[in-house]
């Protein structure tokens, strides 16, 4: 999916889900890491993080986006779209956006677990488990390969 599909997609998704019309701009920005999209409230524009469709499903994305549609009309319509309002949370229910956006997806593929205590530790490079121990415990660390 590219930029212009996401921009139809939005108004579409305006127009169905809010009875409005989406009037900006609707663009992927992939430098959000820990988010799932943005509203801009200067410009009214809506940046989406691209990890919501490449990591994640299609309705992950559209409730992405509903969710930052809230935001959109709201603001527009002279409401605070801050999350804690109760009109923001009473307009995400009834249009069935996300609260929040799913948790990226892990990138270290290295995972040790302590023989002594259990304590799991995630890593992308390898490291010498002669050299480092358990920083809980001190006890000596073994890399889980998931063949259990």
């Amino acid at each position: 999916m590219n930029d212009q599909e996401l921009q139809t997609l939005v108004e579409k998704i305006s127009q169905e889900s809010f009875a409005k019309p989406f009037k900006h701009r609707a663009y992927f920005n992939s430098r959000l890491r820990t988010t799932g999209g943005r509203y801009h409230v200067a410009s009214h524009d809506i940046d989406i993080n691209p990890k919501m469709l490449t990591e994640h499903s299609m309705e992950i994305l559209v409730g992405v986006i509903k969710h930052e549609l809230c935001h959109y009309h709201l603001h527009l319509a002279g409401y605070s779209g801050k999350h804690n309002t109760l009109a923001f949370k009473r307009l995400l229910k009834t249009v069935g956006g996300s609260r929040f956006a799913p948790a990226p997806v892990d990138k270290r593929p290295f995972k040790y677990v302590c023989t002594h205590c259990g304590q799991t530790y995630r890593r992308k490079r390898r490291i010498d488990t002669h050299k480092y121990v358990c920083g809980k415990c001190r006890g000596k660390l073994k890399l889980d390969t998931g063949d259990d």
